[in-house]
């Protein structure tokens, strides 16, 4: 498998960078016993603090959770630093860090988890529960970071919410805004803040278009003008 992850070592310190950066496991390290050995070996193979630098748009659900675990078991104080986007399981895992900082151009995401199944109505109904419990966990370690509670938070994934960094901060799934060294006591907070989610945006959009096709039926027949509407619904949800 092709690591998605690189240790750095800081010079003179016992202090180490973890870097993950593209999807978390492109291949999936279910029922693998080498990668996540491997992953774990190297986590372990230090005592010091380690900072874990954030930039992926998710991946394997079960990559993050055992990632997710074996940095919230760590004995030393865990850094996150999103630098670019952490999205899907890569906000799963961000939600390890002691401490989780977030570029003040980062962007976390949160959305239901999905997957591929084949079979009959009882092989249906398997993946629907098994998605419904991967979900229940995934809310555990959003709701331990933010204090945030479940129906919130589930409500958040089921509408695929994205986050920039002054709103991840004021919901707790960061703690602070990533700046310069030297500019860290001179940076003022940021004061506006950004969050939506993809169900709110096609519904605008599809009232947005219903309202236009409403207003048509004053200059179109009765028929056409109901057609047209169902004909541009139904080109939208294409």
């Amino acid at each position: 498998m092709k690591k998605f992850w690189k240790w750095k070592n800081q010079a003179g310190t016992q202090e180490r960078t973890l870097f993950l950066n593209g999807t978390i496991a492109e291949e999936s390290w279910y029922d693998d016993e080498v990668t996540p050995a491997l992953f774990k070996e190297e986590l372990m193979a230090g005592n010091g603090d380690i900072t874990v630098w954030i930039n992926s748009p998710g991946g394997d659900c079960v990559a993050a959770a055992q990632i997710y675990n074996m940095l919230m078991d760590y004995p030393g104080n865990v850094t996150v630093k999103i630098d670019g986007i952490a999205a899907s399981a890569a906000s799963v895992i961000a939600m390890a860090g002691t401490k989780v900082l977030i570029s003040p151009v980062g962007m976390l995401m949160i959305h239901n988890p999905a997957t591929l199944a084949w079979g009959d109505s009882g092989e249906m109904q398997k993946a629907i529960e098994m998605l419904g419990s991967v979900k229940d966990s995934i809310i555990n370690a959003y709701e331990i970071k933010t204090g945030l509670s479940r129906t919130k938070l589930s409500h958040m994934m089921d509408a695929e919410t994205w986050m920039d960094a002054g709103k991840a901060v004021e919901l707790g799934f960061a703690d602070g805004i990533l700046a310069r060294a030297e500019l860290t006591e001179d940076v003022e907070p940021i004061t506006m803040s950004m969050l939506y989610s993809k169900a709110a945006v096609v519904n605008s959009l599809m009232d947005k278009i219903a309202a236009k096709c409403m207003t048509k039926q004053k200059t179109e027949p009765a028929g056409r003008s109901v057609d047209s509407l169902y004909e541009r619904l139904n080109l939208l949800k294409n």
